[in-house]
């Protein structure tokens, strides 16, 4: 294969920060071949008004204006019932992010994963309204001494979280985000068990493209390739691999590629969490599909899945888009080592290696 069309392309986690970080990262969205982008609310202050959520759509679609830009809500005591209905009704917001509290960048002000009740009023409006709740799927450890949880455990011990949350609300649109783990695949599979061709799914999983490639041995002693959820073992990866290759229509591209200053990658306590890929996304995704004989599931995993599940009207978008399509070409492409704007720097994932695929838009 010299050639394959991807169409309308979605990556359904981003973030895109603020400021000069913005700035710099935001184009390279459709750089590396995404024509969809699912924006995380986890700035500072956390993304909980309409106003905000307007402002920050605004901003994006001005550095990027034929990138189109899907907004969220940050879970938190915040956000109520009556906003989300009307944002909902509005079109503003198409998802609300669940952090819960410290477990990764920006998290702070996130909720306890061992008690949601207290958001069912809300869970109640998105069912209703069509919306997602995105789930960053760790259990955040009390660092007690009988604690069992940690960077390794953290994703399983969430899972039993995700199926009483879609047994409470059975409609409500779930994705277990950036898995990592061999049980998290199981789980997913598990709850769409019963699924058969025409179903509507409401329980779905985002993979990352680093997540495809690395071990713990890939970022223990190397912050660049530092993230949470962490990456875990080879079994696990071989998991990601299978699920996201697999072409299931639950299973569906989302980068998770969050970028960072060099400099809070390099210190010795604090090591931020994230892998920058937005420059690069399809391509790192198309190694994987390619090295497996899968590539005709490629367009499943990184355009048709994540449309479907968040019930985009795919007409519209393609009118958006001007029937405008994403090309994936075998040409050598060179990851740079550094991007910068100023004193800004950000190091990419795969840093100074040499891809087999480059995208181009047709």
């Amino acid at each position: 294969m010299t050639e394959l069309e991807l169409g309308i392309t979605a990556d359904m986690h981003v973030h895109l920060r603020d400021g000069a970080m913005c700035e710099l990262i935001t184009p390279t969205v459709r750089q590396g071949g995404i024509a969809i982008a699912y924006v995380m609310p986890n700035l500072v202050p956390p993304i909980t008004t309409k106003q905000q959520v307007i402002a920050y759509h605004d901003k994006l679609s001005k550095i990027s204006p034929e990138t189109t830009f899907l907004m969220s809500f940050y879970l938190s005591k915040d956000l109520t019932p009556e906003l989300v209905a009307e944002c909902a009704t509005q079109g503003l917001i198409h998802g609300v992010k669940c952090y819960p509290a410290g477990v990764t960048t920006n998290s702070k002000y996130g909720v306890d994963p061992n008690d949601f009740s207290s958001f069912y009023p809300v869970f109640e409006a998105m069912q209703k309204h069509g919306i997602v709740l995105n789930l960053h799927g760790e259990k955040p450890s009390t660092n007690d001494d009988d604690d069992e949880i940690n960077v390794i455990t953290a994703e399983p011990q969430f899972l039993p979280a995700l199926k009483k949350l879609h047994a409470d609300f059975p409609r409500l649109k779930i994705i277990l985000e950036h898995c990592t783990t061999r049980a998290a695949i199981d789980t997913i599979r598990e709850i769409n068990s019963s699924y058969a061709p025409g179903d509507e799914i409401f329980v779905g999983a985002t993979i990352t493209a680093h997540h495809l490639y690395l071990i713990i041995d890939n970022w223990a002693g190397n912050p660049v390739n530092f993230c949470k959820p962490v990456a875990k073992f080879q079994r696990d990866r071989r998991a990601l691999v299978d699920a996201a290759t697999s072409g299931e229509p639950w299973f569906f591209f989302g980068s998770d590629s969050a970028p960072h200053p060099i400099h809070t990658k390099q210190t010795h306590v604090g090591v931020c969490a994230g892998v920058y890929t937005q420059s690069h996304a399809v391509s790192y995704v198309a190694e994987i599909f390619d090295r497996l004989g899968k590539l005709e599931n490629l367009r499943k995993f990184v355009s048709e899945n994540g449309v479907r599940f968040y019930g985009l009207d795919e007409e519209k978008v393609l009118a958006k888009h001007k029937g405008e399509s994403v090309w994936l070409v075998r040409r050598d492409n060179k990851v740079p080592n550094v991007l910068a704007s100023g004193e800004l720097e950000v190091v990419p994932f795969k840093a100074g290696e040499d891809l087999k695929y480059t995208i181009e838009w047709r």
